[in-house]
């Protein structure tokens, strides 16, 4: 894996197991990161932590990386499985999506959200 790639992966582990601190370590401080749940693009970190737990306490998503690719434009373009659950477990969806990033001296700078190509 290249150094992006672990820096990616460890972002997904850290989203996985809820560590936010662990996630937001990966993001540059002006981020800018879609929000999924409600619609929109989020601006900075400290958006990012607000949205994320505001999400982790109504639903309960997963996101497992499956492959990550190099786009020509130099972005990097990861497949993944998302699964989305209520807290009482049920699954609200189930899907092969694919993550665009922007990444600049090791931190993500931009996150897109596409359907899997």
């Amino acid at each position: 894996m290249t150094a992006v790639e672990d820096t990616l992966a460890d972002l997904y582990r850290a989203f996985n197991a809820r560590d936010i601190d662990a996630v937001l370590a990966c993001l540059h401080p002006r981020v800018a990161w879609p929000n999924g749940w409600e619609g929109g693009v989020l601006h900075g970190i400290e958006a990012v932590q607000d949205y994320w737990t505001r999400q982790w306490r109504a639903i309960d998503p997963t996101v497992e990386p499956l492959v990550f690719a190099v786009a020509a434009d130099g972005r990097t373009v990861v497949r993944v499985h998302q699964v989305v659950r209520d807290l009482d477990g049920t699954v609200r969806s189930d899907s092969t999506i694919e993550h665009v990033y922007t990444v600049e001296d090791g931190l993500v700078t931009r996150m897109e959200i596409r359907p899997a190509s």
